[in-house]
């Protein structure tokens, strides 16, 4: 009885779908994690170095065009990082991947923008560096809306985008 029950579990047809199905979530799962991770260290990087230049132009520009410059710069840098180390399995070339970014550069200039210039009517006396502070955590808001974007519409394949 035993030997006829391992012998039906070993012809079960169904066991090399379910390897399958198996392997493809691991992959897909480290796929995720190594994304994640390479877009978050480049993001931190990017936030860092956009804070620091935003930082230096205001001390001679306006707060919105100390960020239209410190962002503009940062997002050029910031695609192609992205592109070549986050999304480097994707098919979208450089033109694509800079034109998506380019939709998302304005989405993130008015929402950064827009939370520097409420900071700055709400506290009047406040210094760049508190500006800066707020730049920062918007630009982390905005990452996260920036990130799903770039994952699915202008990285993702044909046919995860036709889905």
């Amino acid at each position: 009885m035993a030997r006829l029950k391992a012998s039906s579990a070993a012809a079960d047809p169904c066991e090399p779908l379910r390897a399958s199905a198996t392997r493809r979530t691991v992959t897909r799962r480290t796929v995720w994690s190594r994304e994640v991770g390479w877009f978050v260290s480049i993001g931190i990087v990017s936030t860092v170095g956009q804070a620091l230049l935003y930082w230096v132009l205001r001390l001679w520009w306006s707060p919105a065009a100390a960020n239209l410059v410190s962002l503009l710069v940062l997002t050029v840098l910031n695609t192609e990082a992205n592109r070549r180390l986050t999304f480097r399995h994707a098919a979208a070339g450089p033109a694509r991947a800079h034109l998506g970014a380019g939709g998302l550069f304005v989405l993130g200039y008015l929402v950064t923008s827009g939370a520097v210039l409420w900071f700055k009517h709400a506290e009047p006396g406040a210094s760049p560096a508190a500006e800066t502070g707020v730049l920062a955590a918007t630009s982390v808001a905005v990452t996260v809306v920036r990130f799903a974007v770039l994952r699915l519409a202008v990285f993702g394949s044909p046919a995860r985008r036709r889905r």
